[in-house]
């Protein structure tokens, strides 16, 4: 098979068929002339670029310099495609892995070239849901290529996905100027970390190569673990089990060393997540005359799903625990500058070592404690 990206070699997922799948089954957008896509594109790359010097201020992040990686504005189709590309090369080891354990086995050829197709659809399945659900994303793990391009110095790029904010902004009834550009204070912020911060790309793929080198690549464990988070999410299990509190899928399949890891991820997304918002909520006021309606309106949105089932797949995906990421981690950044200052929390970027553990994210008084006291001792 042709993957995406790279050459023609078979391998465990078809990454081509996960994009026509996500392509046929995914919702329309909202209805718009071409002219009107036209200045919805012309106003997202403006309130893209104004963002820039927004949060550089805010935050006391970055320079102009930094601010090298594109914005890219595109439809959902585009959303999928670099968010495959992106999966391809985080999962290439772990993929490479399960290729050879199954090239040892009888079959292992026909089994893979099947299975590769099978994962390719559902995938593809899962990308459909969420391409109509993600308003924008800093995509830095993708190559560059012409379709995709990243900053000078690596990096990746800021993702705006144009149907999605209109159909949101559309939905909640608020003022599209306004929404357009706090949506993009959100995601301007998420490329200022990656962009001041060089060592944190790194420092994610990192944690997330040691989730995966964690993974069991035994089909048979793999299978059984899948059937667990089929029965939590339907409610049924064997007679006798206890009930695992209603985990996610992405809870489920681990091992307790991976277990470890996701903690700490845990605590990097929530404090990425929660820096966002709340940068968002401390530039608005000044920029956005609206932003007290959008918040309001926004919050409700994302505390109900829009359907049972939309309910029943963020649950199986984990996307309530994002959700909660974005509610610690706020409180976890509002908490830390006042009690010590914008220039006191930014600390957190200066190393690895300096980033909030999970504990820490829940009582932001003891990362002031651990950080704050010994730099001054």
């Amino acid at each position: 098979m042709t993957s995406i990206g790279g050459a023609a070699t078979p391998g465990m997922v078809d990454w081509n068929l996960a994009v026509a799948t996500a392509t046929r089954l995914m919702r329309p957008g909202p209805e718009v002339s071409r002219d009107e896509a036209r200045a919805v594109v012309a106003e997202l790359r403006r309130h893209a670029k104004a963002s820039e010097e927004h949060v550089r201020g805010f935050t006391r992040l970055g320079t102009e310099e930094t601010h090298d990686t594109p914005v890219l504005v595109v439809d959902r189709p585009g959303w999928v495609r670099a968010n495959v590309a992106g999966f391809r090369e985080l999962l290439k080891p772990l993929l490479d892995k399960m290729q050879e354990r199954r090239s040892d086995t009888p079959g292992g050829a026909v089994l893979g070239a099947v299975g590769g197709k099978v994962t390719g659809v559902e995938l593809g399945m899962l990308l459909s849901f969420l391409a109509s659900r993600v308003l924008g994303q800093y995509e830095t793990f993708a190559p560059a290529t012409r379709e995709l391009p990243a900053g000078t110095n690596g990096g990746g790029r800021l993702l705006l996905v144009a149907p999605n904010i209109v159909h949101v902004e559309r939905e909640l009834d608020v003022q599209p100027h306004d929404f357009r550009l706090w949506v993009c204070l959100h995601e301007e912020t998420h490329r200022t970390q990656f962009t001041a911060v060089p060592w944190l790309r790194d420092h994610l793929e990192g944690e997330i190569q040691s989730f995966l080198g964690e993974t069991d690549v035994d089909p048979m464990t793999v299978l059984e673990r899948i059937r667990e988070a089929a029965q939590s999410l339907a409610g049924s299990r064997p007679e006798g089990e206890e009930d695992d509190g209603g985990r996610s899928f992405v809870e489920i399949v681990q091992t307790p060393a991976q277990r470890e890891i996701l903690g700490r991820l845990t605590a990097v997304m929530s404090l990425l997540e929660g820096h966002a918002d709340f940068v968002m909520d401390g530039v608005g006021p000044a920029v956005v005359p609206s932003v007290a309606e959008i918040r309001e309106k926004f919050q409700q949105r994302r505390a109900k799903g829009a359907s049972r089932l939309d309910l029943a797949l963020r649950k199986l995906l984990g996307l309530d625990a994002k959700l909660r990421q974005y509610r610690d981690g706020e409180r976890f950044v509002r908490a830390v500058v006042d009690q010590v200052g914008m220039d006191g929390f930014n600390r957190v970027w200066t190393s690895p070592n300096t980033l909030p553990t999970k504990a820490e994210i829940a009582k932001p008084a003891d990362w002031v404690a651990r950080v704050h006291r010994k730099a001054e001792s």
